[in-house]
């Protein structure tokens, strides 16, 4: 396995130490978390620069990032609801539209095109790390409150627009495909039936 998926899987085992590490009880856990979690997210600055560097951007590489991503967010998020840090509906709204997008890319996958993560989605990725660590420390220190209050409702807005372009993108890309489909159709029968015509001229 090459060191860009090497890392994407290293962040999917630092979920579940990252869960427990957020329900755990003792003293400086909420600091420990934070490091852990802000490791995770490190691997995926790593390993997308690390393909792109090594040229080693593979299919698995691109559909299992984003899985990776989803796991290690959605995982802190549902343990921030456990905690009564975040109301439960904000999650279910961040977590939803994680599980409707991993369909979506299931979908387009099994229709031979690949969804890439757009620009907006990266940032959304960018503003759950900022949310989730500021909120973890808001306990600790009270002056994130505000910060990590405005930062989760750019999550949910950032959520529902990204996701929203990932659909019109697959409408788009599907389309596409299905013109393709009906052209190749089209020239298939077109070209039978001007041999089938080239055959009953040489007959005569």
């Amino acid at each position: 396995m090459s060191l860009p998926n090497s890392l994407t899987v290293l962040r999917i085992f630092f979920v579940p130490l990252l869960v427990v590490l957020l329900l755990t009880t003792q003293p400086n856990m909420d600091l420990w978390a934070v490091a852990v979690f802000l490791a995770a997210a490190t691997t995926d600055l790593l390993d997308g620069y690390l393909a792109r560097r090594r040229e080693q951007i593979s299919r698995l590489g691109i559909l299992l990032d984003p899985i990776a991503d989803k796991l290690l967010t959605s995982a802190a998020f549902i343990s921030l609801v456990e905690l009564r840090l975040v109301p439960a509906w904000v999650v279910v709204i961040i977590v939803g539209r994680e599980f409707a997008v991993s369909g979506l890319r299931a979908i387009a996958s099994s229709e031979g095109f690949l969804l890439q993560a757009s620009d907006l989605g990266k940032a959304k990725m960018v503003l759950q790390v900022a949310a989730i660590t500021a909120i973890v420390l808001e306990r600790r220190f009270p002056i994130m409150t505000l910060p990590a209050t405005v930062l989760l409702w750019l999550v949910v807005v950032s959520a529902l627009v990204s996701a929203a372009l990932y659909f019109w993108n697959f409408s788009k890309k599907l389309d596409g495909a299905l013109r393709e489909s009906v052209r190749h159709r089209m020239v298939v029968i077109q070209g039978a039936e001007q041999e089938r015509e080239g055959k009953d001229v040489a007959a005569r």
